[in-house]
């Protein structure tokens, strides 16, 4: 089995090559190959096949030809990954599948994703839908649908530095039956070019806290927004991986940051067999 690793401000992942579908993916899989000390490591799995070769995806084949099936650490299926797109559309170029510059359409389980392609990488996100108040924990935060559910937690800037997110913030499993992502964000000044700025962290639903989480920043920028009182805006937001800028209007939100693709390899069927069924 053939592996790529890419990052996408330290949202790792594991890039699995298998454009005609036929690589037999399964949740204890998934989780042996993101197992940080005996698999390869990642916050998630990517799966690069084409729209035509999966069931989740076909309807979509005549405009959109690759598919990004995407799976948390844990081996749950989630429905958008920001940065994974832009991980994945790194992979596409570098592989020669698509062309380095210019603009395609990924299809996600979110819906068909715009990619333009450069030295970042941008996305058209499905536009955040800000809905109903709820909490996580002690913490009262905004729910927002990124085509993933998000929970956004505005706090100070020493309660973000010392959170403890060990452990899934608790959740109302009336409002969130499938889980949510959870995002705290603190204020801070605007850099140049930008109208807001956030600082951010997360705990990904399946994956645990992440050093970044492209739509939970889209979530958190959407929320800034929208407490501003504007109808549209772009938002810088730091992630403990780094930079991700979002650009958001009543019907766009474009998510653009960096994209790596770190190296390539070949997994060990026996060692992850073993694993799997340990």
């Amino acid at each position: 089995m053939r592996f790529a690793k890419g990052h996408g401000t330290g949202n790792d992942f594991v890039i699995l090559p298998d454009p005609d579908g036929t690589l037999p993916l399964t949740p204890a899989l998934v989780a042996a190959l993101c197992d940080r000390r005996r698999g390869i490591g990642a916050d998630g799995v990517l799966r690069v096949v084409r729209s035509a070769a999966h069931p989740d995806a076909e309807a979509s084949a005549a405009g959109a030809e690759w598919f990004m099936d995407y799976w948390n650490a844990d081996g749950s299926q989630s429905e958008m990954c920001g940065n994974g797109v832009r991980v994945y559309a790194r992979y596409l170029a570098e592989a020669g599948l698509v062309a380095p510059e210019g603009t395609f359409d990924l299809v996600t389980r979110a819906g068909v994703v715009p990619v333009t392609m450069g030295e970042e990488i941008s996305a058209g996100m499905p536009v955040p839908r800000v809905y109903v108040q709820s909490t996580a924990g002690s913490f009262t935060g905004t729910a927002v649908d990124v085509g993933n559910p998000h929970l956004v937690c505005a706090v100070d800037e020493p309660t973000l530095e010392g959170l403890d997110l060990t452990r899934a913030p608790v959740v109302d499993p009336l409002i969130f039956p499938a889980g949510v992502n959870v995002e705290f964000a603190a204020v801070g000044s605007a850099p140049a070019g930008a109208d807001l700025y956030r600082r951010m962290r997360v705990y990904e639903r399946g994956s645990g806290e992440t050093q970044s989480c492209g739509s939970g920043a889209c979530a958190v920028a959407a929320v800034a927004v929208h407490h501003a009182g504007l109808e549209s805006g772009v938002v810088v937001v730091d992630v403990l991986g780094g930079r991700l800028t979002i650009s958001i209007t009543p019907n766009e939100c474009v998510l653009q940051g960096p994209a790596v693709i770190v190296a390539h390899g070949d997994v060990d069927a026996q060692a992850i067999r073993q694993l799997v069924f340990s």
